[in-house]
């Protein structure tokens, strides 16, 4: 917005001086305003078109003829030299937002325009030498400048490609590598469970059996046998616990990770946690969900609109369920359509018994997920005494 007003400043300024170049009467100077009002009324509508570019041609060719017929010098009146600097702005304006073609038809225009006040107005050669070697520096420089943005369009381009192909590679990795260790951790543990504490399990059965069977002397011993097992067997059933207890990700560990995210893709996010949701007993494998969808979300943001910013609201309300939201601006009116991205977010929630919900209305895109907690003390009771 600021360089707009600039750009108003800078079609403003030679215009007033080119207007106060004319000594002419009352009913030339009205109609030459009308020139001027048509050529601003015109910029003001430029902005409207810009993204499409044979508008945008058309428009900066009429403001153009409109420039040269304004500033033609009347019987009495020189050659304006202050068209010179308005028709360079124009030039200017169209190498910036057309390709090649569109700005020599601009140029030709532009140049017409000035062959013909060349004609008309009484110059000495030296003056017309000089905005002949004028614009002929202008239009290489502009040329110049257009080939120069169009190398660099093409290397940005080619970096966001590749820098967002290597932010997608990274993420992918971090979560390839944190769901490995979760999977590690479960089979570990269900290892140390079926082999170890089952084996435990047996050898207390059969020290039962035997200090049934043993003599009076013997079943103090025994009975410190059956101690030491017991002993062993609940240090077995702790260690699978807490084994299965760093499986538990929690909300802590998926906002480290969104966080991370955000880095990576320079976009800001706005976090509400609400209801107890930092004392939610997530899974590893639901925080990896809840992770995967907000990523996807926010993929689909950077993807789909301009919006560089989210809000992201986790809840836990009464316990029992974990509730997210992505919600974002969206600036355009276009029909929503569930695609492969949001399809596997949904299947993924799915899968663990949750919900998804994704809704459009005026001016926001919000993505809703829900999934149930688990009493996780309870399952790890049942399976270490199963």
């Amino acid at each position: 917005m600021k360089v707009y007003w600039i750009w108003l400043l800078f079609n403003i300024s030679p215009w007033i001086f080119a207007l106060a170049f004319f000594s002419v009467s009352m009913v030339e100077l009205l109609w030459r305003l009308l020139g001027v009002a048509i050529y601003f009324v015109i910029f003001f509508v430029m902005p409207l078109v810009t993204n499409k570019p044979v508008f945008t041609m058309i428009l900066l060719s009429l403001n153009t003829c409109i420039a040269v017929i304004t500033l033609f010098p009347s019987q009495g009146d020189g050659f304006n030299p202050f068209l010179i600097l308005i028709l360079s702005l124009l030039i200017g304006e169209a190498c910036y937002y057309l390709n090649f073609r569109q700005v020599s038809v601009v140029v030709m225009v532009g140049m017409a325009g000035i062959i013909a006040l060349l004609l008309s107005a009484e110059l000495s050669i030296f003056t017309t030498g000089f905005i002949v070697i004028y614009f002929v520096f202008l239009l290489i420089a502009s040329f110049k400048y257009k080939q120069t943005k169009y190398q660099n369009d093409d290397l940005r381009a080619r970096y966001d490609a590749l820098l967002s192909e290597y932010r997608s590679v990274k993420r992918r990795l971090s979560s390839d590598e944190e769901l490995a260790r979760q999977e590690e951790r479960v089979l570990i543990g269900h290892e140390i469970h079926d082999s170890v504490g089952h084996k435990l399990t047996a050898l207390l059965m059969q020290l039962e059996v035997f200090r049934l069977q043993a003599a009076e002397d013997d079943k103090s011993q025994i009975e410190s046998l059956k101690e030491l097992a017991n002993q062993s067997l609940e240090e077995t059933r702790n260690a699978v616990k807490m084994l299965k207890s760093k499986d538990v990700g929690g909300l802590a560990g998926v906002l480290r990770l969104i966080r991370k995210l955000e880095t990576e893709s320079f976009i800001r996010i706005h976090f509400s946690v609400k209801h107890g949701a930092f004392a939610a007993p997530l899974t590893g494998e639901q925080s990896f969900v809840i992770y995967r969808s907000v990523q996807e979300a926010l993929t689909n943001i950077m993807k789909h609109s301009n919006a560089r910013e989210a809000e992201v609201m986790f809840e836990a309300p009464g316990g029992s369920i974990f509730r997210f939201e992505i919600n974002n601006p969206v600036k355009n009116d276009n029909r929503f359509q569930e695609g492969f991205g949001l399809a596997s977010m949904r299947e993924r929630i799915e899968k663990t018994g949750g919900e998804l919900h994704v809704q459009k209305t005026d001016g926001q895109f919000i993505v809703r997920g829900l999934l149930k907690i688990a009493d996780l003390g309870e399952v790890y009771d049942s399976n270490t005494t199963g």
